[in-house]
């Protein structure tokens, strides 16, 4: 491994483990070649609009893991993965979870399935389809999203989705106390604490909903 390449993957261990997601040197030279082929694909499909390294690394890469602690199996749906995120990482760094991938874009879920392969993730299933449509055999007990709207909005269309005992987790910037008034149906927040990220200078929240009380 090139030197460069040798503090590249130092780096993401250390900027992990200070997020508490500790991380194996193998683990992380994966994550990095997730990148590597999200760059290339990125030339001849739009899949992100971020490309510069050190943005991907810290938007999708260490975004994604920030949430890690508080994913629990066996089942985990990342709803409009989009890309691969968070659902890539996470299975990466927790492969004792399922993560089901789902989004309404074949030709980003053709990228997933390809990385998901070539990375060797066997804890990874891929489905083209839209949250309020889908129906899988088993519920799971967390479904997560950082791109789907409002909480009422992600809890309306992914909440069929939640287990008993489950929870949804969305990945916010600013505490959305606008939207959380806006919750229905049952749902409330268990808790929505402050995610610290090394190197991003933004805000970020997980909210973690629940149904009943």
């Amino acid at each position: 491994m090139l030197p460069q390449a040798n503090a590249e993957v130092d780096r993401l261990m250390a900027d992990a483990s200070r997020m508490a997601v500790p991380l194996t040197a193998g683990q992380a030279t994966g994550l990095l070649a997730l990148l590597d082929h999200l760059a290339e694909w990125n030339n001849r499909v739009n899949l992100t609009a971020i490309r510069d390294r050190g943005e991907m690394i810290l938007k999708h890469l260490l975004d994604s893991l920030s949430v890690a602690p508080y994913v629990s199996g066996p089942t985990a749906i990342d709803v409009g993965t989009g890309a691969g995120f968070p659902g890539l990482p996470l299975a990466v760094v927790r492969p004792d979870v399922h993560f089901v991938l789902i989004d309404g874009t074949a030709k980003k879920l053709a990228f997933v399935s390809h990385a998901a392969t070539v990375l060797g993730l066997a804890n990874v299933e891929v489905v083209h389809v839209r949250a309020e449509d889908y129906r899988p055999a088993e519920k799971a007990n967390v479904v997560l999203s950082r791109a789907l709207g409002s909480l009422a909005l992600f809890a309306e269309r992914a909440g069929h989705l939640v287990a008993p005992g489950g929870e949804l987790l969305a990945m916010k910037g600013r505490l959305p106390s606008d939207e959380i008034a806006a919750l229905k149906g049952g749902w409330h927040v268990q808790e929505a604490p402050r995610l610290t990220i090394p190197g991003l200078d933004q805000e970020r929240h997980l909210v973690r909903l629940a149904r009943g009380r």
